[in-house]
């Protein structure tokens, strides 16, 4: 007999009776498991007889433990998809008394999101009270165990579906819990709660930026500059300087707007968040718009993005705007219309740009005529004349040009116009060095010469440069 037999054989009595306490512990464990993922197998095709087979889960356990938390998960879903949408309470209430004690913190933190996450999907307008109460019935779960941060996540969670749902009443009411929260007894804010501070700031820079209240909307952009206390994610700053360059775009300050929509995109770029593509094409707006000579594709930070075809329309639109190619530029504005202008913002500031480059082409076409037609313009820059005259009202009004528009024979005479002046006056200069030249090298028998030849020289390098 072998040592090992000898011990099973001497301690046979005791043995048995462990052996069988965990057997049935694991054959409940067991059955409980199998029950759970033969409800899961059943979603698909039998809805509600995996819902009564994710409750049988949990009647099966003795105690509140992970498989009832998983079960009831799966059966507030399919209810909530079924419009069972009292079942769907009555199970998220059960549901969260697991998070006391029978799952960990971290877990149910997790989940209880995940599950906010779901109901807040629908677009059913129907699902909105029980969205409401499935929110109010967390945040009251979450008081209850004196976890403010659980709170604040959560209140922050609810503020962003107000604000998706454009419910700005409701959004406005949220926004004041949240403001208080974030504060001291005394009313001023607390560092402790910096980074919550921020995401409020965040969605109520997004609202008034939705709402046009450009003067709130820049009272909250400056007093979320001045957080300090916080170590925000970067998708949150990204949000808050997006949202600067608009108000700044607004208010024609291009520079302002650029800085923000850099900065906009390097912290979506970290956060690895697709709105960078969106905010780069801000950026190249904004270049174009502050009429900047600097690609903004030659940054470390842009250059990569520079081929993406997500982004070459706007590549090729600011290559073409920056060399004053207008026909180039109005070429790739039309065959990218639909994806260029299905951005509002875009669109809106689309046509200052545009105009900016009609104008330059403009100055440059005019600048060696005293008088032309509107016509002749038109057909030069391939636009309406209606175009042309509107951009030679703006250029008079602003006294870059002087000159007098008749609307009956479509005729425009320059009093002065100053690039006209300036080759005026290199054609006089040029008319000068060319008597010169003929007064110092022409004697009358031919080409005047020195010993050297030295001034003969000289004067052949200044016709080379002329």
């Amino acid at each position: 007999m072998s040592d090992d037999d000898f011990m099973i054989e001497s301690d046979q009595e005791g043995y048995d009776f462990e052996y069988e306490d965990e057997g049935e512990e694991e054959s409940g464990d067991v059955d409980v498991e199998n029950k759970y993922y033969n409800a899961k197998q059943m979603k698909a095709s039998d809805p509600q007889g995996a819902i009564d087979e994710f409750l049988g889960v949990v009647g099966l356990e003795k105690e509140k433990g992970d498989w009832g938390f998983k079960s009831l998960k799966q059966a507030i879903k399919l209810e909530f998809k079924l419009k069972k949408h009292d079942r769907a309470v009555e199970h998220f209430e059960e549901l969260l008394t697991y998070i006391r004690s029978a799952v960990t913190r971290n877990y149910s933190e997790k989940s209880l999101n995940n599950m906010l996450d779901f109901i807040s999907s629908s677009n059913d307008e129907d699902d909105m009270p029980y969205m409401e109460r499935f929110y109010d019935m967390t945040l009251a779960a979450f008081q209850g165990t004196n976890n403010e941060r659980l709170w604040l996540k959560t209140n922050i969670k609810l503020a962003k579906l107000w604000l998706d749902r454009k419910e700005y009443a409701r959004l406005q009411k949220n926004i004041r819990l949240l403001h208080k929260a974030c504060q001291r007894p005394d009313g001023s804010d607390d560092p402790s709660k910096g980074t919550y501070l921020l995401e409020v700031y965040a969605i109520e820079i997004q609202m008034y930026s939705e709402t046009g209240n450009n003067k709130k909307m820049k009272e909250l952009y400056n007093q979320s500059l001045r957080v300090r206390s916080a170590v925000p994610h970067p998708r949150i700053m990204g949000i808050i300087r997006e949202c600067g360059g608009k108000m700044h775009m607004n208010e024609e300050n291009w520079k302002e707007a650029q800085s923000d929509f850099f900065e906009a995109f390097r912290n979506y770029d970290e956060a690895g968040s697709i709105q960078r593509i969106q905010v780069l094409k801000y950026l190249v707006l904004a270049s174009m718009l502050m009429k900047s000579e600097i690609n903004p594709f030659e940054s470390q930070e842009t250059k990569p993005y520079k081929s993406d075809p997500r982004i070459q329309a706007m590549t090729d639109l600011v290559e073409a705007y920056q060399r004053n190619e207008i026909h180039r530029y109005e070429l790739i504005l039309e065959t990218h219309k639909a994806e260029i202008l299905s951005d509002p913002f875009i669109r809106e500031h689309i046509d200052e740009v545009t105009r900016n480059i009609r104008t330059e082409a403009l100055l440059k076409l005019i600048a060696p005529f005293t008088r032309f037609t509107l016509d002749f313009i038109a057909r030069q820059l391939k636009i309406q004349v209606a175009e042309v005259q509107e951009i030679l009202g703006f250029l008079i009004l602003d006294k870059k040009i002087r000159g007098k528009i008749n609307q009956q024979k479509g005729t425009i005479e320059i009093e002065v116009n100053v690039d006209a002046e300036r080759m005026k006056a290199m054609k006089d200069w040029s008319a000068a060095l060319g008597a010169l030249s003929y007064s110092l090298f022409n004697d009358g028998d031919g080409f005047k010469s020195d010993d050297t030849g030295l001034m003969s020289s000289g004067m052949d390098v200044g016709r080379r440069r002329m």
